[in-house]
């Protein structure tokens, strides 16, 4: 069974421990708005960074000051997530349909139809109830669609800035010719005759589907059998001479946007969809413009994205306990205790943490695009 790969924005799962022992407390080291953050979160997330840079064979020395580097940000990171969760609820940005379709995809690159038996997958490979998991998913995507709407959806690049970037570093622009692919592929691996007449009909089927103006990408996710549908059956590009002569025959003198007639190989019926056919020489600035706006909006994220959380925090109510720092900090705004002279430990009982408002694993680190959080794993994000 081929490991299930998990959502490319979760880096560190950080679950509230279920144990039953109602007599050990957890300390609130920080208020945020309506949530809370426990020194127990804190520890969790510093073993789940450990871990991750572990998987990624950071030892010793290497370790120790890899973790030192995250450690000092780990409160930040805490209330910066909680800060976004919550103005993505205050804007009612709904995900629901993202997440159900990210859902469905992973059940199917895990090959376990049946609902209860993928939720135990699900806890086999994150040692996270499906609940809770699924719930963690959500969070990440109304956090990048905050960081998305209200962050890079707001920043403007002028044509000018485009067209002088492009004529100061023309020679990125020099391309070779290669064809661009999307692809789907309807296996007949183990079926019999009458299973490859059905295989050939759904292949047909879809071909007439894409002409009609379906999108292929989406049709790749949610019908392909082979290992791109993830990736809405990208295939990237191809020179001449790399691809098959049948396969490279089919495509390469096509313009952009045809699909082939499904081809009989040997696992299956193959449609292939010309993405883009790129021509040798310089790129017209037209064709590489888009590229361009990432590398313009590359280094201005960052910074917008710190100075949107740092207003957050200006607007919130926060309370962080002594011994306790937030490295994101607003200027000029106080986080002290709100009653300095009972300043004990404010503690509440696992029970309380774990049913407070449902969100067992709301509380966890994932990363912020634009920030300065180092990424712990090395999953690749779909396209």
């Amino acid at each position: 069974m081929k490991a299930m790969k998990f959502f490319s924005v979760l880096l560190v799962t950080i679950g509230v421990s279920m144990a039953a022992d109602i007599g050990v407390v957890e300390e609130i080291v920080a208020k945020v708005n309506g949530d809370i953050i426990t020194r127990g979160d804190l520890d969790r997330a510093r073993k789940s960074i450990a871990g991750e840079l572990q998987q990624q064979n950071y030892t010793g020395l290497r370790l120790q000051q890899a973790l030192a580097d995250h450690e000092k940000d780990i409160l930040r990171d805490r209330i910066d997530q909680l800060l976004l969760q919550q103005k993505g609820k205050d804007l009612n940005i709904k995900v629901d349909t993202e997440v159900a379709k990210y859902i469905t995809g992973l059940q199917k690159e895990s090959g376990i139809a049946d609902p209860e038996k993928f939720q135990d997958y699900v806890k086999q490979q994150t040692g996270m109830s499906y609940e809770d998991y699924k719930a963690d998913i959500m969070n990440g995507m109304l956090t990048q669609r905050v960081i998305r709407q209200e962050v890079g959806g707001k920043m403007n690049i002028k044509k000018e800035e485009v067209q002088a970037y492009y004529d100061a570093h023309k020679s990125e622009f020099i391309r070779e010719e290669r064809v661009f692919l999307q692809e789907i592929l309807v296996s007949t691996e183990g079926k019999d005759a009458a299973g490859v007449a059905a295989a050939d009909k759904k292949a047909k089927d879809l071909v007439a589907r894409a002409r009609k103006g379906e999108r292929f990408a989406e049709m790749a996710r949610d019908n392909s059998d082979a290992v791109t549908a993830k990736n809405f059956g990208d295939l990237g590009g191809f020179k001449k001479g790399e691809l098959q002569p049948s396969l490279e025959n089919a495509v390469w003198n096509q313009p952009k946007g045809y699909v082939t007639d499904p081809m009989k190989i040997e696992n299956g019926f193959l449609i292939l969809k010309v993405e883009v056919h790129q021509q040798e020489g310089q790129a017209d600035l037209s064709e590489v413009e888009n590229d361009i706006m990432d590398k313009l909006y590359a280094p201005r994220m960052q910074p917008a994205v710190r100075e949107f959380l740092t207003k957050l925090r200006a607007d919130a109510f926060l309370e962080i306990k002594a011994g306790y720092v937030d490295t994101g900090a607003a200027a000029g705004k106080s986080t002290s205790w709100s009653d300095p002279a009972q300043l004990r430990p404010e503690t509440i009982s696992k029970a309380q943490v774990s049913n407070r408002s449902k969100k067992k694993r709301l509380l966890w680190a994932v990363p912020i695009p634009g920030t300065d959080q180092k990424q712990t794993n090395s999953s690749s994000s779909s396209k």
